[in-house]
């Protein structure tokens, strides 16, 4: 399917204030600028009304890079139109031409924003009924093979069949800077919690060999972030590691501390507060190291 525009949903933001949303819409489209320059892939962005449009000549390309950008729910390539019924009804057509027979049940599921002379149903009804005139494919509202969305907004609209789950969170850089430290490759697992609650990193690692995972895992993520080694076993450790708290003004320090570590970690956690002025944050303390393995799969993190 030659789709022409990729929408992308977020989450939480909508919830904010107009003027904090409206600011971290910028973060993100700034972000997802950054992540598509990188990747060399030709965009076009636009924002409006709580969605983002991006337009791309790469639409395949760019499905591999949005899953990973913080901050996106969701998105769909989508063809644009019209939000004439004829215009709607064409396009409905041709993105279910080859994906609808006899055998195949689709649901059309319409929104609407502005004002226009037919409702929501009436919209899935005269589509819905060309559809079925053109393939003979059944109506199943409940439990359909296909699903086409239609989102008419004003005068234009999008169709699209998928809703492609993205990493969600809020955009990296919309919250604090956080100090994470990284003794292995899962370390880093903690760090991409705060990550994706909109937080920049400053990474303290203990092990050089670390270097080429941590370099491999901000590339995977877009994201940029001071590494700096040092003794993490030393008995001046967290006295330096508050220092490079201070000196880096971060709000926190993130660790990888669990539950399966927890003789060790409750005297290092304690002497990091003793020393520490900011919070100590330890993700991972109900994860098994099993779960931390599959996950650390998930989030490209190379152990």
């Amino acid at each position: 399917m030659n789709y022409d525009v990729i929408l992308l949903r977020y989450g939480e933001l909508s919830l904010k204030s107009a003027y904090v949303r409206k600011y971290f819409e910028s973060i993100l489209v700034r972000n997802i600028k950054k992540a598509f320059q990188g990747e060399n892939i030709p965009h076009e962005i636009r924002t409006e009304r709580g969605r983002i449009y991006l337009s791309t000549t790469e639409i395949s390309k760019s499905i591999r890079v949005l899953p990973r950008i913080f901050g996106i729910v969701s998105f769909s390539p989508a063809l644009q139109t019209t939000s004439t019924l004829q215009d709607m009804s064409t396009t409905a057509q041709h993105i279910t031409r080859n994906i609808l027979q006899k055998q195949k049940s689709f649901a059309i599921r319409v929104t609407r924003v502005g004002t226009h002379p037919f409702t929501s149903q009436q919209v899935a009804i005269h589509i819905g009924n060309d559809i079925v005139q053109a393939t003979a494919a059944p109506v199943d509202l409940n439990n359909p093979d296909v699903e086409l969305f239609i989102e008419i907004r004003e005068k234009k609209s999008f169709l699209f069949t998928e809703k492609i789950k993205g990493v969600g969170g809020l955009p990296l850089g919309t919250q604090g800077k956080i100090l994470a430290l990284v003794k292995n490759p899962s370390s880093l697992l903690a760090a991409w919690y705060l990550m994706r609650r909109g937080c920049n990193i400053v990474i303290v690692t203990g092990d050089q060999s670390n270097e080429k995972v941590i370099r491999s895992f901000l590339t995977h993520w877009y994201a940029d972030a001071e590494s700096i080694s040092m003794d993490l076993t030393s008995k001046e450790s967290p006295e330096q590691v508050s220092r490079i708290a201070s000196e880096k003004k971060c709000d926190a320090v993130v660790t990888d501390y669990t539950l399966e570590t927890l003789s060790q970690a409750l005297s290092e956690i304690a002497l990091l507060k003793r020393k520490c002025n900011v919070p100590i944050l330890s993700p991972l303390i109900t994860m098994t190291q099993e779960e931390i393995e599959n996950q650390c799969k998930d989030r490209g993190i190379l152990l």
